[in-house]
């Protein structure tokens, strides 16, 4: 079972609620996070000069990467989002975020559950750290409570925003109100997909490696016309809800890249309105 780092008495499900966000949460020794960042870097350095290589990163790499499949559904991390979700967990995506060192790269404020297509408000993403996620290298940023409002929101396609269309919250935020989420290797955070949440650049001689699994009860549904799928992670799903994703058979394998670029397309119509970015 995962180890709650935080002081606080509450449950982890009574600081979700209270919060939006939970960390620091340890869910793997530094050496299993390294090891994932091996297999991570090692897969960049075969296929990374592939432009849609470098998409897989940002969608479904579960897909294609047996690793990150792994990831998903180490018991560490799944019983942490089962008190909040329930036993039974889909994976609706688990996109990497990547900061390289000393680049403007960042995140704008923003809310997930915005662009999403679900019906209910049951989520839960787990944002697992592979390198130092520091206020130096551009943790993730939280407003406490805000997962409670409901903010319009506009895109700006900035250069620099690691969002797909620079998409931010149509309010200005305090940032003397948001906390920072620093997290070491092997540690994750897990936060509401309503909450703000941002991050600034890297301004370290690391990488910033963080892979953020999105969690959604088997139960859940999506709303009028989706067409999104999702991988069943924990338990069992009696609904049938979304298009079922299959575990990756190898690494890269065509089988397997053909499953993507099926899945991927279906979730890019759906989120962003078939624009891929």
């Amino acid at each position: 079972m995962s180890v709650l780092e935080t002081a606080a008495a509450a449950s982890v499900a009574e600081s979700f609620a209270r919060d939006g966000f939970v960390c620091p949460i340890t869910v793997m020794s530094p050496a299993e996070a390294a090891g994932y960042r091996r297999q991570l870097e090692a897969s960049e350095a075969e296929y990374g000069a592939d432009k849609t290589f470098r998409k897989m990163l940002r969608r479904y790499p579960n897909l294609v990467l047996p690793f990150i499949d792994e990831i998903t559904r180490r018991p560490e991390i799944t019983d942490v989002v089962a008190e909040i979700l329930g036993p039974d967990l889909l994976v609706l995506d688990a996109p990497f975020f990547i900061k390289e060192a000393n680049t403007k790269s960042f995140v704008s404020w923003h809310q997930d559950l915005h662009y999403w297509g679900l019906e209910s408000e049951e989520e839960v993403t787990a944002w697992v750290a592979l390198s130092p996620a520091t206020a130096e290298s551009g943790c993730m940023r939280f407003v406490a409570g805000s997962q409670n409002r409901r903010v319009d929101h506009r895109d700006t396609y900035a250069e620099d925003n690691l969002l797909t269309r620079g998409q931010e919250l149509a309010v200005e935020v305090d940032e003397r109100e948001a906390t920072d989420a620093a997290l070491e290797p092997g540690q994750m955070s897990i936060h509401h997909g309503r909450v703000f949440h941002a991050s600034h650049p890297n301004r370290t001689d690391d990488r910033r490696i963080g892979l953020a699994i999105r969690y959604i009860p088997a139960r859940a549904r999506q709303t009028e016309g989706g067409n999104m799928a999702a991988m069943l992670v924990r338990g069992e799903d009696r609904y049938g809800n979304f298009h079922a994703c299959r575990p990756p058979t190898g690494l890269m394998t065509e089988a397997d890249i053909a499953h993507w670029t099926e899945i991927a397309g279906a979730r890019n119509k759906v989120m962003l309105g078939g624009k891929t970015g």
